[in-house]
């Protein structure tokens, strides 16, 4: 691992989730010493090693389990959590590696390695939390439309920034709070703090997509909203659900003028 996309293909092909998320902080930690000092180039694969479980469904085929004091629910949506977070962090870390030939400066590869890192910290953080519980990542059922959106968005940057931090991360400002609320009221509190941790750091993450597309936008010469608008049409599989966060979407860059109208089609 000689060169900083080198490293970030390395996270990619490494299955285990734990060593994966380890991986992903020291190599973040690695560039931000100098002991990664060549942004280089390599070939990410098609699909991130994976462990043989969870099995992985259609996101219709999951089930949902309420949150109760019992372990069952909680259980289910910090394993439904954790899966987010391992594919959170080989979208950080594909983004690392497969974009390179964009002549980026050297501060887009610092923002994406602090979202790298933080979510493998993420990833960690829940997995304690299953541990706690009795549970551990792979026990349940997972799908797999994180990665489709990878998929979807491999031959553009500006697409996988359009739907990716723009879409996908957005969503969790929205829907985050809600979990912690219920978790607090199950009287579950480490669990509800440590998506506290994750919320107030995935409004950066929002935020650091929202700086690059700005970044890509200008640079190519396009409107920003309607490019974003257009993109999301073409490579979302899905609908933009309200209600919306808007006061962290503000906080993350993103005025309700900016995607309101998708909402409302």
């Amino acid at each position: 691992m000689n060169t900083l996309a080198q490293a970030a293909v390395a996270i990619l092909e490494t299955a285990d989730p734990a060593a994966k998320a380890t991986l992903a902080r020291e190599v973040a930690a690695a560039w931000r010493g100098g002991d990664l000092a060549e942004v280089g180039t390599a070939t990410p694969p098609a699909r991130p090693a994976r462990p043989a479980r969870p099995e992985l469904k259609r996101a219709t085929e999951v089930p949902k389990r309420k949150i109760t004091r019992g372990t069952a629910g909680r259980g289910a949506l910090l394993h439904a959590l954790a899966h987010i977070e391992l594919n959170a962090v080989d979208l950080a870390a594909d983004i690392l590696a497969r974009f390179t030939a964009e002549d980026l400066p050297r501060a887009f590869y610092d923002d994406w390695l602090t979202v790298a890192d933080e979510e493998g910290k993420h990833y960690l953080l829940l997995a304690d939390r299953l541990a706690a519980l009795g549970f551990a990542y792979g026990d349940l059922p997972a799908h797999d439309g994180l990665w489709q959106a990878a998929e979807e968005t491999a031959h553009d940057l500006l697409a996988r920034l359009a739907v990716v931090p723009l879409v996908l991360e957005a969503r969790g400002l929205d829907v985050t709070p809600a979990m912690i609320g219920k978790l607090q009221k199950v009287e579950d509190l480490e669990s509800a703090a440590a998506l506290k941790v994750i919320y107030d750091e995935e409004i950066g993450h929002v935020a650091i997509g929202k700086r690059w597309f700005d970044h890509l936008c200008a640079r190519r010469g396009l409107d920003t909203t309607q490019t974003w608008q257009a993109l999301v049409r073409r490579h979302f599989r899905g609908q933009l659900k309200p209600p919306f966060n808007e006061a962290a979407r503000e906080a993350a860059g993103l005025p309700a003028d900016f995607y309101a109208a998708l909402a409302m089609e």
